[in-house]
């Protein structure tokens, strides 16, 4: 785990980048030695987001497969009485 203080983020980005990007590592970084920031490389990025959205997806199935579903009509109903308060 690399954590690095802010000021590190100006003074030495490149090498920050490159930690990132080769070693698909992120970088926490610090102010006044708390956490505060992460830096993830892009890459490292759009793989999160991806496991994040084939686990909603997954979620979606199964509440599905336990009946946990609603018509287009209770769903515009409800939407309807959201709007109207």
């Amino acid at each position: 785990m690399e954590i690095r203080p802010s000021a590190e983020l100006r003074n030495n980005y490149p090498l920050m980048s490159k930690i990132c990007k080769e070693e698909s590592k992120p970088i926490f970084l610090t102010v006044n030695g708390r956490g505060d920031t992460v830096l993830l490389s892009v890459a490292e990025y759009e793989r999160l987001y991806k496991l994040e959205v084939a686990s909603r997806v997954m979620q979606a199935k199964q509440e599905i497969e336990e009946g946990k579903t609603y018509t287009h009509d209770e769903v515009i109903a409800n939407l309807m009485s959201i709007l109207q308060e």
